[in-house]
């Protein structure tokens, strides 16, 4: 992102204050999602135990289908992760550009560094 001398910064501060709001939303459901894969490792795993121990009826349907939930589970943990970090990085390098941003503007002091009721 390069800003022009036309580009007002407080939008420009604005408008990546909303892509990081969208960004932290969007990290969030991946955070969901890679919870939910790992319990469905987990669950398929366990499944897979019991049925080797012989605590729950072995079938091949059962097996193939804890097999396929293990396998699912780490496409979607594998993809999530890999897509939190990128919007992390994302997250990061917009959060830079804002600082610097709020960096330019030339800020004004309100008030005074002492009150005018302080008596020494």
């Amino acid at each position: 992102m390069h800003l022009t001398d036309e580009d007002n910064p407080v939008d420009e501060i604005s408008r990546i204050e909303a892509q990081l709001e969208k960004l932290a939303e969007s990290s969030d459901r991946c955070r969901k999602i890679i919870l939910v894969s790992k319990a469905a490792i987990a669950s398929g795993v366990a499944l897979l135990l019991l049925m080797m121990l012989g605590l729950f009826g072995s079938n091949q349907v059962a097996v193939l289908g804890s097999i396929a939930v293990v396998l699912g589970g780490i496409v979607s943990l594998g993809s999530n992760v890999s897509t939190l970090q990128q919007m992390m990085a994302a997250m990061s390098a917009a959060d830079a550009l804002r600082s610097e941003l709020i960096s330019r503007i030339d800020l004004k002091v309100v008030g005074h560094g002492k009150h005018e009721t302080d008596s020494n």
